[in-house]
Parts: C-alpha cells; sequence; structure tokens
C-alpha cells in the first residue's frame, strides 16, 4: 500500500471541513448570545441549545440509512446542505421560542449528518489507507479556531446580530465543497457482507462503543462547563478564549504528526493512552485549575483526548464498518458517542455542580474516562 499519494479529493474535503467545522466554531459559542439578542429567556436558550445534541441522536443514522439504501451518500450530503442552508435562513428570518425550536430542530437534523456522511466519503476514497486524514482532519480545527475568533472579533465590531450572516456564509462553503465531491469508486470484496445489526451483536463492538459513549459523555465537563468554571475561578475572558486557542492548536498539531505516531505504536495503544491521559486531565483542570500552568498542560492534553481518541475510533471503526457499511458506520459512532454520550453527561454532570461543585464535575468526568479505558481494553482484547 502507497503511503505517498493523497485521495484525489483533497482539495474538497479540506475546504468541506473547514466550512464545517467553522460553522461549528461560530455557531456554538454565539448562538447563545444571539438568542438573549432576540428576546429569549435563560432556560428557553438551554432548550434551543440542547436541541443541537439531541438531534444527533436521531439525524445520522437516518440520513446516512437513506444514503446506503440509495447508495448516494454525496446526493445526500448535497441535499442536506442545501436543506441545511434554507432551514438557517428560516431560523434568522422569524421570530419567537416557537419558531426558533422548530427552526433549530429542523437544521441540526440536517446539519447533524453531514459530518458523518463526509467521513464515510473520505474513507471509502481513502481505501483503508489513514495516512493522510490527519493532515485533511485538521482543517476541521483550522475552520473552528479561525471563526471562533475572527468571528468574535467581528461580533464586537458590528453586533451579535452579525452571527447569522458569518453561519451562513461558512455554511454556503459547506454546500460548495460537496457539490463539487464524487463517490468513491465501489469497492469490491470476497468476503460476504456483514450486517450491521449482526457486528452490534458482537462484543468487541459493543465495548468500542461503550468506551467512546463514556469518554464523550466525559467531556461534557469540557464543552457544557469549562468557560464557566475558569470565570468562576476568576480568569478573563481572554485568557478562557486562548485556553481554547491553546487546545485546538495542540490537535491540529497532533492531526499533522499522527501517521508516523500510529504506525509505530499502532491503534490500540494509542487509543488506551488518550484515555489515561483524559482521566489525568480532567483531574488536573478539576484540582488544580488555580495554578497557570497546571491549566496549561490540561489544554495541551487537548491533542491526546480528542485528537488521537478521534483518530483512533475512526481507524478501529474501519476494522468493522467499511465498504457498504462505512457511512453507518460513522452515523452509529456520531449517534451514540456524540449524540447519546454528549447529551447525558451533560444531563449527568449538572447535578454535581449544583451540588458538589466544579471539582466533583471532573471527579466524575475523570472517573467516566478512566472506566472509558476499561470498556476499550475489553474490545481490543476481544476482537
Amino acid at each position: 500500500m502507497s503511503h505517498s499519494s493523497w485521495p484525489r479529493q483533497s482539495a474538497k474535503f479540506g475546504s468541506f471541513y473547514f466550512g464545517y467545522f467553522g460553522y461549528i466554531g461560530v455557531f456554538s459559542p454565539y448562538a447563545s448570545l444571539y438568542f438573549a439578542h432576540r428576546g429569549m429567556s435563560v432556560i428557553e436558550i438551554g432548550v434551543l441549545m440542547a436541541l443541537m445534541q439531541v438531534m444527533r441522536i436521531f439525524g445520522p443514522g437516518l440520513w446516512c440509512w437513506v444514503a446506503d439504501r440509495r447508495e448516494q451518500r454525496v446526493v445526500v450530503l448535497r441535499l442536506t446542505g442545501l436543506l441545511a442552508l434554507a432551514s438557517f435562513c428560516a431560523l434568522a428570518s422569524g421570530s419567537g421560542f416557537a419558531w426558533f425550536f422548530f427552526t433549530m430542530a429542523a437544521l441540526n437534523f440536517f446539519t447533524s449528518a453531514q459530518g458523518p456522511l463526509a467521513e464515510a466519503l473520505l474513507l471509502a476514497e481513502m481505501r483503508g489507507d489513514l495516512t493522510h486524514y490527519g493532515r485533511l482532519r485538521l482543517w476541521g480545527s483550522v475552520g473552528f479556531i479561525f471563526s471562533a475568533a475572527v468571528g468574535g472579533a467581528l461580533l464586537d465590531w458590528g453586533g451579535v446580530a452579525m452571527m447569522p450572516w458569518i453561519a451562513l456564509a461558512l455554511l454556503l462553503v459547506v454546500l460548495t465543497a460537496s457539490l463539487s465531491m464524487n463517490e468513491a469508486d465501489k469497492q469490491t470484496s470476497a468476503c460476504a457482507p456483514v450486517s450491521a445489526a449482526a457486528l452490534l451483536r458482537r462484543p468487541d463492538v459493543i465495548a468500542f462503543f461503550v468506551s467512546t459513549f463514556l469518554m464523550i459523555a466525559a467531556h461534557a465537563a469540557l464543552y457544557v462547563y469549562y468557560s464557566l468554571y475558569l470565570a468562576q475561578i476568576g480568569y478573563s475572558n481572554t485568557l478562557i478564549g486562548l485556553m481554547w486557542s491553546l487546545g485546538v492548536v495542540a490537535e491540529i498539531i497532533f492531526f499533522f504528526y499522527q501517521a508516523p505516531l500510529f504506525r509505530h505504536f499502532g491503534v490500540a495503544k494509542l487509543m488506551l493512552a488518550s484515555l489515561f491521559l483524559g482521566g489525568v486531565r480532567f483531574l488536573l483542570i478539576g484540582f488544580g485549575a488555580e495554578s497557570v500552568v497546571i491549566l496549561l498542560l490540561a489544554q495541551v492534553l487537548h491533542a491526546a483526548t480528542f485528537g488521537i481518541h478521534h483518530s483512533a475510533a475512526i481507524a478501529t471503526l474501519q476494522r468493522w464498518f467499511s465498504g457498504p457499511l462505512q457511512t453507518r458506520g460513522q452515523a452509529l459512532y456520531s449517534s451514540i458517542s456524540y449524540g447519546l454520550g454528549g447529551t447525558m453527561g451533560a444531563l449527568l454532570l449538572s447535578p454535581l455542580w449544583e451540588t458538589f461543585g466544579a471539582s466533583a464535575v471532573y471527579l466524575a468526568s475523570a472517573l467516566l474516562a478512566f472506566a472509558s479505558m476499561g470498556a476499550a481494553a475489553m474490545c481490543y482484547r476481544w476482537r
């Protein structure tokens, strides 16, 4: 297998990742501010923002099933891009909680499927050779940090009412990239096809999804509470923003250099290391965040807890879900991990924050990460 040739549609996938994660980078941090600007209460904003996670439970599975059923992944990716654009225009043009609720549900129903569909298309084109996966996936991280930083500056200059225009421009990038993509050539195999349902009954596959569920649930301590926790300690908004940026920069550096690391250490060792370091990271944040040095170290570990974990999870999925099952594998990963795991993590950690404080939240997340490590160890042993 050659490790020198890039996928022929590299520029298209790089553009897609930049636009898709750039959109997330501007919408996730600033949508709540936009809804507040439009007159929504704190409770209403909480419900609206929760739809981003809830739709990740249902959207990927349904759209990826349609894509596999019709054997038209690119067509479905373009359709979801067009419908997401229309939903966002509807969101920005109306008012009132009911309007925002239904348009947010529609918007996230469509956008939640785009990541898994694009990943499946890219992996199909790579034909199992993940040498250049990291260097293409890093464009998503670049898009996220660029839009979060530039978007914040533009909103400071022009007001939060500009947010829809920035997000709309990035959704146009996503749609334009998908319109230029082509399906990868179909792969043939001498082996009899295995159904997704049969795979989901295997103990190693079950252990894998339990592990990813627990790890993403643990990360709710970051995605939901990290900024609030640091502000509570007394850190400035500028330093909080720099900490988020440092984590993404560490992730980008890992993606750029990941290929030799995976060739040298292997998927299983790196996966287990990332989960162990995840537990360490949450303990450092929960019990040492008053020290800027410890906080810096914890953020650099984002390269392991997200970068290594994501790439190792994708490589592990390829063992079972490839060829005609590629899209469904990505959909299951997105729905179980980021949909169910992210939602349940936020729900379970909220009472801890209210009752015992921030340190308890990060202790619980560390325990979830260590439990995830145990499930992953069983997965690789049984496989």
